[in-house]
């Protein structure tokens, strides 16, 4: 059988069941079965806290655990055997109506596989109820198991969840956040975060989503958020997995400005001491030896470069890197680093659909030459990219493993396309 996907609380969640549908409860001819179940859970991937095992699996990687249940018969009667189970990792349980949506089915023998990826370093919780086809419910059974924190964890810039490959970010049709891998076959996200958790705490759409790079934690992005027009910019410190469990903080704008070569320069009369003027906002790439992120912005036409934040994205300067505001038409993209360190910028031309792209090198002084942004309609690189056609597009970095940035789109119809590097594209699928 292949395995069920299913997402619950947040957490990616791949269902394998020891068998399929559920049975027909039985129930005794001279009794009615009124026992609750038991329920166990173990793991050798994550063993038990106290079990006396050193081993297992990091924080951020999958684990398999079995849940185990049994029906006691009934005095008089015959048990009406294990029907499925509920449970909740590191959250409380939900109130639910027996096997309803979210419940996993058990198979003959009373006993389900859960394979849960694991986010959080440390002591983790994995509660589990059994509910058997009368509708009794077990008392909870808390599995308490410790996740270590990987000494070498994979490291990929536009990696948001932590396992080393670089993830799309994109609101779903209910307003969550979904985390698509890029190298995914499908639109099944691998995790889910909550609208609650988007800075107005109703919905992430609408908002620009730019990551790539960290500072001060594990290697995974760090991402911000940003609504067109709002005067606020959000920074959400990823320590955790991309679970966001910290509140974001707002970054403060400079007030300090340079010019395209980084010397001093007195800040315009239409800068802004908000980013409400930020009509667009993408994560260049590391612009040190650090992997901290850069952030570049269109703002009445022109790009402003926001180089290496300190730690919690503490600005301090803001360059203006262009000025004839003929980046208005434009859609930045953000493809980040090829495997030689060189960064460029891709854009489309919203009139015509055409791509560019634009290199930025690396001086011998260890600075990037910006020249080539200067005129926004050179370097045409493929056509037919239509805002009608594909409203949005976008680039996590090297999403095949070709050290080679692609560019991945979503279409009108809402599916999302991933490229090798331009080209090829790969249809996954309609979007949740």
């Amino acid at each position: 059988m292949k395995p069920a996907h299913r997402h619950r609380l947040g957490v990616a969640v791949t269902v394998a069941l020891t068998t399929g549908l559920l049975a027909t409860p039985a129930i005794a001819a001279d009794g009615t079965d009124v026992t609750a179940p038991q329920v166990a859970v173990s793991s050798t991937d994550f063993p038990a806290s106290g079990s006396g095992s050193t081993s297992g699996k990091y924080a951020g990687e999958t684990g398999t655990f079995l849940l185990t249940g049994t029906d006691p018969a009934p005095a008089g009667g015959t048990a009406s055997g294990v029907a499925c189970f509920r449970y909740a990792l590191n959250t409380t349980l939900g109130v639910s109506a027996g096997c309803g949506d979210g419940a996993l089915g058990a198979g003959p023998d009373g006993t389900a596989t859960v394979a849960l990826r694991v986010p959080r370093w440390g002591t983790n919780i994995l509660t589990v109820q059994a509910v058997d086809h009368a509708g009794n419910v077990s008392q909870p059974a808390s599995y308490t198991f410790y996740a270590r924190s990987n000494p070498n964890p994979p490291q990929a810039p536009g990696d948001v969840d932590g396992d080393g490959v670089p993830d799309i970010l994109l609101p779903d049709a209910a307003g969550n956040l979904q985390t698509i891998s890029t190298k995914a076959a499908d639109t099944t996200p691998s995790s889910v975060l909550a609208k609650a958790a988007a800075p107005n705490q109703i919905s992430w759409t609408g908002f620009q989503l730019p990551h790539r790079g960290w500072r001060g934690h594990a290697p995974m992005d760090d991402v911000l958020a940003h609504a067109p027009g709002s005067s606020a910019l959000y920074f959400y410190y990823n320590a955790d997995y991309g679970t966001f469990q910290q509140r974001p903080s707002v970054v403060a704008r400079p007030s300090e400005c340079q010019d395209a070569a980084g010397a001093a320069l007195v800040c315009p009369a239409d800068y802004t001491r908000d980013w409400s003027k930020a009509d667009q906002m993408v994560a260049l790439g590391s612009l040190n030896t650090q992997p901290s992120p850069s952030l570049l912005t269109v703002e009445n036409g022109d790009l402003w470069l926001f180089p290496n934040p300190g730690l919690q994205f503490r600005l301090t300067t803001a360059r203006k890197l262009t000025g004839s505001g003929a980046w208005a038409g434009y859609d930045l993209i953000a493809p980040g680093a090829d495997a030689t360190g060189k960064l460029a910028l891709w854009a489309r031309e919203r009139a015509t659909g055409a791509l560019h792209a634009y290199a930025i090198p690396k001086q011998a002084n260890g600075t990037f030459d910006f020249s080539a942004l200067a005129d926004p309609s050179a370097g045409v690189v493929a056509e037919g990219f239509t805002v009608e056609a594909f409203p949005t597009l976008g680039s996590s970095g090297d999403g095949n493993g070709d050290k080679a940035p692609d560019l991945w789109a979503v279409t009108a119809d809402r599916h999302l396309l991933t490229y090798n590097g331009l080209t090829d594209p790969k249809d996954l699928g309609l979007l949740r």
